[in-house]
This record gives structure tokens, sequence and C-alpha cells, in this order.
């Protein structure tokens, strides 16, 4: 068991190189990571801080990290197949915490397949919740200030602490679990539904919305709980549910053609087309002279495995023109894609 006190990261699996590479981009080449699992990495240096490395995430950003921490400590095997051992590491990580402290406590396992300690992200969540709660913390899943990490890997569990305003999401290892339920038109919808949970964005109250590749109509039903009236645009068919709402006004034609012969103005456009990511901002640029000044855009880029993170860049870098870049950030509910979120800027 060794303390560390570095920045460990979480990013998706096929997407672990693109994440090194910005990480070097913006700390410099020689920066080395080590690959601890398949989607769990750490920084092999004492710089840069967790801080500096949340705060890039947010304002370069850095898109392909979805949750930090700091690793304090590594239980090897075959001590790691002990879970007391586990929760001894867990209370030496917290040594220097007042009794009674509250803090979170998440875990999760990286990797597939049977690691063979006996125990998985749920029985390691109970162990450590018991024993840390018999030493005088106060324990919950999510929501507190501190939270403490617990990753299983092959190799053995990682534990680490940071603060939640630092860790860029408040699940374990930014894993967002989100449940179906009869009313779900697709599971497109976990990507919006996400987004909200993880930035805390706050859509308009009412006025009107445009969803651009709308079909079958997942994203303009989330848009109608929150008072929308959407302007659903895709030559396809709509989820009969959503069809049936006066509020939504299925405009079959692609987005050229709908902003070619639109008038309206719009409090908010939305895009997850199947599309060339650099054509899809290309869309939103069109869409951003039928917004609002200070209107939000939501979209996906579709990135793909050829070069995604100089494809991010160029995308944000056009958007720019004529939105600020609020958000950018591979979600856990997408598919080699990153959720963008920008706010329309005022006409010069």
């Amino acid at each position: 068991m060794a303390a560390a006190g570095r920045v460990m990261f979480s990013a998706a699996e096929q997407s672990f190189g693109s994440a090194v590479r910005e990480l070097q981009v913006e700390y410099g080449p020689k920066l080395r990571v080590e690959r601890v699992a398949p989607d769990l990495g750490v920084i092999a240096a004492a710089t840069p801080e967790v801080s500096e490395v949340a705060a890039a995430c947010v304002s370069r950003p850095l898109v392909f990290i979805r949750h930090l921490s700091v690793e304090m400590a590594r239980v090897a095997r075959p001590q790691a197949t002990d879970i007391t051992a586990v929760a001894v590491a867990a209370r030496s990580v917290l040594a220097g915490h007042a009794a009674g402290a509250a803090l979170a406590v998440q875990t999760w396992v990286s990797g597939s397949g049977a690691m063979g300690y006996g125990y998985g992200s749920g029985e390691l969540f109970s162990h450590l919740a018991q024993d840390l709660t018999a030493h005088g913390f106060s324990v919950s899943r999510a929501g507190r200030e501190q939270v403490l990490s617990g990753c299983i890997t092959v190799n053995g569990v990682c534990v680490g602490l940071n603060r939640r305003a630092d860790s860029l999401c408040d699940w374990p290892g930014g894993r967002v679990r989100l449940s179906r339920d009869d009313t779900q038109v697709s599971r497109a919808e976990f990507k919006l539904e996400e987004l909200f949970q993880t930035f805390a964005l706050r859509l308009p109250g009412r006025g009107r919305a445009v969803d651009l590749g709308a079909s079958p109509g997942g994203w303009t039903r989330i848009l109608r709980q929150h008072g929308l009236e959407v302007w659903a645009v895709d030559p396809g068919d709509l989820d009969a549910r959503v069809a049936a709402d006066r509020r939504v006004h299925h405009v079959r034609s692609t987005a050229g053609e709908f902003f070619r012969s639109c008038d309206t103005r719009f409090d908010l456009a939305v895009n997850d087309m199947k599309m060339d990511p650099m054509m899809s901002c290309q869309v939103m640029l069109t869409a951003a002279s039928h917004l609002r000044p200070g209107a939000l855009a939501i979209l996906t880029l579709k990135t793909g495995t050829y070069r995604p993170v100089e494809t991010v860049r160029r995308c944000l870098a056009l958007l720019g023109r004529s939105y600020q870049v609020l958000h950018a950030r591979q979600l856990h509910h997408n598919r080699q894609e990153v959720t963008v979120v920008g706010r329309r800027r005022a006409a010069r």
C-alpha cells in the first residue's frame, strides 16, 4: 500500500488515449500517465494538482475526462482480496478528518469479467460505509463535500479522495446511471438527462425550441416536459405520443430547408443529428441567426475515432463565431461523441 497523492482520472475506455493527449497538450508532451485500468489513469507526477486539472476541464475545455480524484492509496493483490484491508486503507486516507465528518463513498469496477476478489462494487461500498460509520463518519452515496473513491481493478483497489467541486461528476467514476421508464421514446434521452445532472443546466421555463434531427422525438419529449413549445425538424416519423402533442410542430424537412423558410425566433436549439461534426457545427451557425441573444444551443459532435481531440478543438473554434461555449464533455451516455452547450452571442 502506498500513499500517492496524484491526480486520478476516469475516461471512456475507447477514449482513454484522447484524454491522455489532451493532458499532454495542456501540461506538456513529457507528462507521463499510468493506465491503471481500462478507464482509469493516474498522472505519474505530483503536479498538476487536481484543482488545476478540474479547472482546465471546464475552461479549456478538456472534454474526454469524466471524473477526477486524488489517489491516496493503492491496495495491491493479494492484500486487496481481503476487503478489510481496503477499509483499513480508506481509514488511513481519512486520518486527518474530524470525527463525525460527512463524506460520500463511491465505488466502481474498471474492466470486465471476474476480478477474483470475492466482492464487487456493491459489496465494497457496503463494507466501507459500515466500517466508516462505525468509526464516526457520516456516509452517503453522493451530495457531500468530500468524496472517497474506491475503484476495483484487476491489479488492486485504488483509493482516492477529492472535493466534490473538483470531481466533475458526483457519480462513481463519472458513470451516471439513469433508469428507463415507460414514457421514454429513445435511449438518446439519457444524453440530455445526464447533461442536466452533470452541469445543473437550466432550460428556459417557457418559449420556443427547435429540435434538429428530432426523430423519433426523445429530445422533443424532454423539452416539452420543461414547458417549451417545440419545432421538431426531421423527415422521419415521430413517436405517436410525441406527435399527438399540440405544442409539437413536426416539420418534415432537413435543417437547411427549414431555416431557409423559417422566420421564427427560438429560445433554444438542440441537435443530435448523425452528421459529420464540422457540418453539424455549420448547421448550428445557421441556427444562430434564428436564436434570441442569450439563447442556449445543445449539440452532440459525432467525433468518431480519427483524431477526435483535434476534431473537437476545430469544432469549438467554429462554434465560437456565434456562441460562447459553456460546457463540452464526453458524457457517460455519449458513444464516440461529445456534448456541447453554447450560449448565443449578441449580434455585432
